[in-house]
């Protein structure tokens, strides 16, 4: 394994000429701000005399004021900041480093990647840090790495405002599905009518807990709702079961979809009209898009990583843990916190 050398006397990415371009942009166009502080902050910008600009260019435009070389150096001059901003001379050089402002969301754009770049070395090494210096499992420490990086991430996603007209379109065509269907569900049906009603079916992102008694039928519940999704509306459906094997929970569903008495079936008492039903809710529950993993004691981290792979290869319309309880907590944490 090759490890690389002191990061810390390496120049860490940035682009101080896209940098120069934005600022000099602003300073030609006061407008443009607007489309600059939709991709940009103060500390986005790597040099800490165009973090101390680009913070005075937004306070002039918080209070309507003109960002011009005179306005710059006066605001300066009174948070006694014009010397690390560069004085009066670097200012003004920032007018020469962009010749129109038509292009400034594109350098805006490249001075975040290479802030997001140094934000990710920055999460990394103090991961390897971390990992040297011992004091935290292993699980512990890539829960830190994954999360380091999804809020990395999360800053790189801006929608912007969608106007509504076109949100209305895709609205108004399923109010019209739900008028000429009528009594169609918005979600997913899960074939237990009273519930639908209530919910409208699955939607998209809902947690919903079913909570009760010990067996009071939870998991055969699930384990139907399961096999209506997959087998009636040919959706993908992951179960994660932390307690029954996944020979059990098979047992379940198919006694459950053949309309057969498990008592009966494991005693080996089944009359031959029922045995036969058996093959025919195999085959509707092998070819039905189910999977189910029976890991015990698995971590959120090792779930989360497994249902991200199961969307991506497959796509993922329901997720089932039986149940939440049995899951291991990240780190120090406690399983039922």
């Amino acid at each position: 394994m090759v490890i690389l050398g002191n990061l810390s006397e390496r120049i860490p990415p940035q682009n101080l000429e896209a940098e120069r371009s934005v600022l000099g942009g602003i300073l030609l166009e006061n407008s443009s701000i607007n489309a600059v502080i939709e991709v940009l902050r103060g500390e986005d910008f790597y040099k800490r005399a165009h973090r101390i600009i680009f913070s005075k260019m937004i306070e002039l435009d918080g209070k309507g004021e003109p960002i011009d070389l005179v306005s710059l150096k006066e605001a300066l001059k009174k948070s006694n900041q014009l010397d690390e901003a560069g004085g009066i001379t670097y200012l003004s050089s920032l007018l020469e480093a962009v010749p129109t402002t038509s292009n400034i969301s594109y350098y805006s754009k490249l001075v975040k990647e290479k802030s997001l770049a140094r934000e990710l070395l920055s999460s990394a090494t103090d991961v390897v840090k971390q990992c040297y210096e011992g004091g935290r499992d292993a699980e512990e420490l890539l829960n830190l790495a994954e999360k380091s990086i999804y809020d990395i991430s999360q800053k790189s996603i801006s929608k912007g405002p969608v106007h509504l007209k076109e949100i209305i379109h895709e609205s108004l065509e399923t109010i019209d599905n739900i008028y000429k269907n009528k009594g169609l569900m918005m979600g997913i049906e899960t074939g237990f009518t009273d519930f639908d009603h209530k919910t409208l079916g699955l939607q998209r992102s809902d947690l919903i807990i079913i909570a009760g008694r010990p067996s009071m039928g939870k998991t055969a519940f699930c384990l139907n709702i399961a096999a209506h999704v997959a087998i009636e509306k040919r959706l993908p459906v992951a179960v994660f079961s932390l307690e029954m094997s996944a020979e059990q929970l098979v047992f379940r569903m198919l006694c459950s979809e053949s309309r057969v008495d498990a008592h009966k079936l494991r005693t080996g008492i089944l009359e031959n009209k029922f045995y036969s039903k058996l093959p025919i809710a195999a085959g509707k529950l092998s070819e039905a898009p189910i999977y189910i993993d029976d890991s015990p004691a698995i971590s959120i981290l090792e779930m989360r990583a497994k249902a991200r792979k199961l969307k991506s290869s497959n796509g993922l319309a329901l997720l089932i843990i039986d149940y939440l309880q049995l899951m291991r907590g990240g780190g120090r944490f406690e399983n039922r916190q």
